[in-house]
């Protein structure tokens, strides 16, 4: 699992960088920003998605691994 948070969290990083890029080359920083507080589904929100799924996984596979080990022989 935190080899899956780690590229959750890699791959919202690119799509976010990118969006950026294509944004601000066309447009403003303050629509690209926009996008992330506004009321449509946009790819911004799925960013903050992504971001918030690897962080779980991370957690998940960091720690939780532990605990989950410890059970296997009891």
């Amino acid at each position: 699992m935190y080899g899956m948070g780690v590229l959750f969290i890699v791959m919202a990083a690119v799509i976010a960088l990118r969006n950026l890029y294509l944004y601000s080359t066309e447009l403003t920083i303050g629509f690209y920003l926009d996008n992330y507080t506004s009321n449509s589904v946009t790819n911004e929100k799925f960013v903050i998605a992504m971001l918030i799924g690897g962080g779980i996984l991370l957690y998940w596979g960091k720690f939780r691994r532990k605990v989950d080990d410890d059970n296997i022989f009891q």
